[in-house]
């Protein structure tokens, strides 16, 4: 379990806190009174952050992590002992349509706050957002942190270079940096409705059928939001006890689903008799993904708290209340 003592009056910079993962992350370290500071871009009005009010209680400082002087500014007058580097720009589909702003934000991005960290001695722990489409297609699954990353398409190639970035300045500089590959996260407050979990949810409160954009056989490892803020906590915490620096780790409940079959969840722990429609348009995805937690769970002594359905049906529950009204 996590140490919460471990974070009283820590200085810490969370990169993205305004998005998905982030509001999660803050809201965690909040409770664990944490002193906290972040780079924000752009002010998301419906992000939980704010609906949480923890905005009110952070450091939040205009700009963007393509800005290496004023991340060498923030790191070094916050006085950053921990920093999450979670900001991205997270879709794949948007990757697709604008390659280079996604490789500013997360590849420029990654180098920047890796280089403002190696420049200031303060700074003690860096954990670097992958993803478990930074290993690309691989013939042989589940993925393990063993294995090549060889990202192919825009947002899978971005993923693979930031998590090169990271290894490289352990390897060349030992900055003190940990990795984490997540499977695909789901929870309350994921605005991105072209993502299956809200998309699902919202169209079934709207009594539409759901659309399902591949064929529905894709095979997609899905990982409760609130399990990957714990995890981000464990790690960083583990860093100081186990010789991890420079290490990845793979972060997963180890379920297995196709996109059909978790519509198809949803579906039934909402009571409803839809149909999923399938409209088989994906294009330039990865077919097959999903995650060896061993790593993990052996040397962090790590696992998930909350089980799929668990997960899905406090999500379900957000959604219900953030679109104003009760399940169908």
């Amino acid at each position: 379990m996590n140490n919460k003592n471990y974070w009283l009056n820590k200085n810490v910079l969370v990169t993205g806190c305004t998005g998905f993962l982030g509001s999660y992350l803050v809201q965690e370290l909040l409770q664990r009174g944490a002193n906290i500071t972040s780079v924000v871009r752009d002010l998301v009005a419906d992000s939980r952050l704010f609906a949480n009010k923890d905005d009110k209680r952070i450091n939040m400082i205009r700009g963007s992590i393509e800005d290496l002087q004023l991340l060498e500014r923030v790191i070094g007058e916050y006085e950053i002992e921990t920093v999450f580097h979670i900001a991205a720009q997270a879709l794949v589909g948007i990757a697709y349509r604008n390659p280079i702003s996604t490789f500013k934000s997360n590849i420029e991005g990654t180098w920047n706050i890796l280089e403002a960290c190696r420049r200031n001695s303060n700074v003690k722990h860096i954990i670097v957002a992958s993803s478990d489409k930074a290993y690309g297609e691989q013939e042989n699954l589940p993925y393990d942190e063993n294995m090549p990353l060889q990202g192919k398409y825009p947002y899978d190639v971005s993923k693979s270079c930031a998590d090169l970035l990271a290894q490289s300045y352990y390897e060349t500089y030992k900055l003190p940096v940990c990795i984490t590959r997540c499977g695909n996260l789901y929870g309350g407050g994921d605005l991105n409705f072209s993502r299956i979990i809200p998309q699902t949810i919202k169209s079934i409160i709207n009594g539409k059928r759901p659309e399902i954009r591949s064929e529905g056989t894709f095979i997609r490892d899905y990982f409760y939001v609130e399990d990957a803020a714990l995890a981000y906590l464990q790690l960083a915490e583990k860093m100081n006890e186990e010789n991890i620096y420079g290490e990845a780790f793979n972060f997963s409940n180890e379920t297995q689903l196709t996109v059909l079959e978790l519509v198809n969840i949803i579906l039934g722990l909402m009571n409803s008799d839809l149909q999923p429609i399938i409209l088989n348009q994906a294009k330039y995805e990865i077919k097959h993904q999903y995650l060896s937690a061993a790593k993990a769970r052996n040397l962090l002594s790590w696992k998930p708290k909350y089980g799929m359905e668990e997960g899905l049906k406090k999500t379900i529950e957000w959604y219900s209340q953030f679109l104003g009204q009760g399940l169908v």
